[in-house]
């Protein structure tokens, strides 16, 4: 397999590292399918397929020129670009290589299978911009001729208005991004819907919100049915809300096309999904958000009886800056005191306050009616409005929920929604001033003043504590930004993603002669993320790859046996003493960045270190390199494992400047729960007692031995009732996500101050 030449590849032989080739859908599909969550089988036309349709019918150049005469901030330019974009690449002819190996594919699915054709760009589905919505998605496609003509299609979506505008106001070059396209078996939904693993509102991570519809998706993604809302706790996985809409019309496959069906006002009212496939649909979400070590926004569809997750992306609007930018420019903030009574109630679907004159916009056709500033009131939000959304300072819709496509782009851009709210057409008329409260769902008639009750955001960001807040940190982009925050520190630099992005096995790269290769990527990552902490320190956790990972990356099945138990295999500081030539890459990496570069603040970090000999010996490799362990670097380890806390001054008396509790591992390991098994879900729990021991007489032994005691697994995140413990056993520092950290730093000073 060769993503930069292969055309077609199947998603069972995609992971993260091909996301260049394939897009971050189709990767995140992919490596979902090996982790055998329920994914419909499929594969997909890589970029490499498109960027040789574009070659080969010499479209290139054409394209540009059509851009480079663009106003992006005319509609009508923009659209006219758009359409004569797209006019060109429909007319175009694929090549026979790229078509034959398409329809062998095809064909393997079944004679005329039905199939999803959903757009996988090579910039969307990040962390930072979602790409919601802005490519084109085709249903229920059957035959090579609708196949080979939804392709084109899929292709010539890369340049709708709202894609390019989106590009546009992201920064993103148009000539750099590329198209794949995903092709699944299509998925016959009884019932179909969106759930993020946080509250896409509040933020709120111990919620997962569900919200369903019947028949397929696009309805729900579209904004065209106001959906039903379910909330779940995470922890336990009970229900905790549930709001049932009315639902008059689905999307569904009939007579081999894709119909409106009218339902009757029975069928319609009902709940869309019964309790028992709300709470099994939340147990997955939680399982990929582990997976992910990230919230996602998740997509999904229910076949008989049998729920499919179609589609998963990071949430990419936690801790939205310009949110706050929008609310300092109306001088306004929330508060539910002292308020008149609302002309209008919908659900929320972005926080924020705005004021600003009403335009009713019925259809696209009516864009030019909104003026910067105004407020857009529209039967329903779908991605088409994205360049005018960008324009209002607020959006109501009468119909869609908080998971539409709009409404997540929305969130994005820091606008106050507010979606389902009904009659909005009727009652608000043009030009009529209101203010727009996104996070109560609630519109007020003229301009409020509305002044804030709660500054802990705001506050939090300003506090100082006794007990440091660290941050956990995997890619250099998103050190840069959280850095500018109220942080002390990196307590974990996870080093899996920085190598993953080289994607060749290091040992490969050896054998090469290009060892320089891992080594100079790598030292360049370190550099960018100590640079903007500098003079904070980072805590650089090297390598704890698996054989089953390395086994991923270019290479790795020569280097990599397949272990039966990866999770207790050849990992960590074993891999250090036995294959010494890979470690020393990092070293060298790391001695580049603080003798070369001179930034000091970076310390080493060893994870899953199962014997006091295993620390002696990797001691001595980290000695050898010229790496000199003093005040100027610290060297950690990673608590995770039974005998770290067993004989826990065993390691100290070795040597060791601090320890990091890593509350994910040591769990797994104290309670014997695979933490990626699906039917162990409820077993795993870091506040169990015999974890809470565990990680209690690891914070006291540090205490008592004078040497530094940090946390940085997920349960601080999701237990601040742990923080309490934590300090009062005598913890130096809590390292948590970067959307908590203020959150975290509240509850620390609170505590500290002895109100809580």
């Amino acid at each position: 397999m060769n993503a930069q030449k292969d055309f077609v590849l199947w998603l069972s032989k995609i992971d993260k590292r091909l996301a260049p080739y394939v897009g971050g859908k189709a990767a995140n599909l992919g490596e979902m399918l090996r982790a055998n969550f329920p994914i419909p089988n499929g594969f997909v036309i890589t970029s490499t397929a498109y960027q040789t349709f574009i070659k080969e019918n010499n479209l290139k150049q054409k394209i540009q020129k059509i851009m480079k005469s663009t106003d992006y901030k005319d509609p009508n330019s923009l659209s006219n670009s758009s359409k004569k974009i797209k006019d060109v690449i429909v007319r175009g002819t694929i090549s026979p290589k790229i078509l034959d190996a398409v329809l062998q594919h095809y064909k393997k699915l079944g004679e005329n299978a039905h199939v999803a054709v959903r757009s996988s760009a090579t910039s969307e589905d990040s962390k930072t911009a979602s790409f919601a919505g802005q490519q084109a998605t085709f249903l229920n496609v059957s035959g090579n001729q609708n196949l080979t003509k939804a392709i084109l299609g899929g292709w010539a979506s890369l340049f709708t208005a709202r894609a390019m505008f989106y590009r546009h106001e992201n920064k993103l070059n148009d000539n750099k991004v590329a198209i794949s396209l995903v092709v699944q078996k299509m998925v016959d939904s009884k019932s179909s819907g969106v759930m993020f693993t946080i509250d896409p509102v509040t933020h709120d991570r111990k919620t997962i919100a569900i919200e369903a519809i019947y028949g397929l998706g696009e309805y729900i993604v579209g904004g065209k049915v106001t959906p039903d809302h379910y909330e779940v706790n995470k922890d336990s996985l009970k229900i905790v809300a549930k709001k049932v809409e009315p639902q008059k019309n689905m999307l569904r496959l009939q007579n081999g096309e894709n119909k409106d069906i009218r339902l009757t006002s029975r069928k319609g009212s009902r709940q869309k999904l019964e309790d028992g496939d709300i709470v099994l649909l939340a147990s997955l979400g939680k399982l990929i958000e582990k997976h992910y070590n990230y919230p996602q926004d998740i997509e999904w569809a229910k076949e008989g009886k049998t729920l499919y997750i179609v589609q998963t992306r990071p949430v990419t609007t936690i801790n939205n800056k310009q949110l706050t930018i929008n609310n300092q420019k109306n001088n306004i903030s929330l508060s539910t005191s002292k308020l008149p009574e609302p002309i209008l109630t919908g659900d929320p679907a972005s926080p924020g306050v705005a004021i600003g004159k009403v335009k009713i916009v019925k259809s696209i056709k009516d864009a030019d009616k909104v003026k910067l500033h105004d407020i857009l009131v529209a039967p329903y939000t779908n991605p088409d409005y994205v360049p005018i959304m960008k324009k209002s300072s607020a959006i109501v819709t009468e119909r869609g929920g908080r998971t539409s496509h709009a409404a997540i782009v929305s969130r994005e851009f820091g606008i106050p929604a507010i979606v389902g709210a009904q009659n909005a057409l009727s009652i608000l008329k043009d030009g009529m001033k209101i203010t727009v409260v996104g996070d109560t769902g609630k519109v007020y008639e003229g301009a409020i003043s509305i002044k804030s009750e709660k500054k802990e955001d705001t506050e939090a960001a300003k506090l100082k504590t006794k007990t440091k807040v660290f941050v956990n940190i995997a890619e250099p982009q998103r050190a840069v930004e959280v850095a500018k925050g109220n942080v002390d520190g990196i307590g974990l630099l996870r080093a899996e993603f920085m190598v993953a992005r080289i994607g060749i096995h290091p040992k490969k790269l050896i054998s090469e002669g290009k060892g320089k290769v891992f080594t100079d990527s790598l030292a360049k990552d370190l550099a960018t993320i100590c640079g903007a902490f500098y003079p904070r320190p980072v805590i650089f956790r090297t390598t704890d790859f698996k054989t089953n990972e390395y086994r991923g990356l270019i290479g790795g099945e020569k280097y990599e046996e397949q272990e039966e138990n990866p999770m207790l295999g050849y990992r960590g500081v074993s891999r250090y003493i036995h294959d010494k030539d890979v470690f020393m890459l990092e070293l060298e990496a790391i001695k580049y960045v603080r003798n070369v570069k001179k930034l000091t603040n970076l310390n080493i970090m060893l994870p899953f270190v199962r014997t006091v000999d295993e620390l002696i010996e990797v001691k001595k490799i980290i000695a050898a390199s010229g790496l000199k362990r003093g005040k100027d670097l610290l060297l950690y380890m990673m608590a995770e494992i039974p005998s770290n806390f067993i004989i826990l001054e065993d390691f100290i008396k070795v040597g060791i400047d601090g320890v990091s509790i890593g509350s994910n591992d040591l769990t797994m390991l104290v309670l014997g729960v695979d933490r990626d098994n699906s039917k162990l879900t409820e077993s795993f729990n870091e506040m169990n007692k015999a974890v809470q021991i565990a990680i209690e007489k690891i914070v006291k032994t540090c205490s008592k031995y004078k040497i530094l005691c940090s946390i940085c697994g997920q349960a601080p995140s999701n237990y601040p009732e742990l923080v309490k413990n934590l300090i009062r056993w005598g913890i130096d520092s809590v390292s948590v996500a970067p959307d908590v950290i203020n959150k975290t730093r509240r509850v620390i000073y609170n505590i500290e101050q002895g109100k809580r």
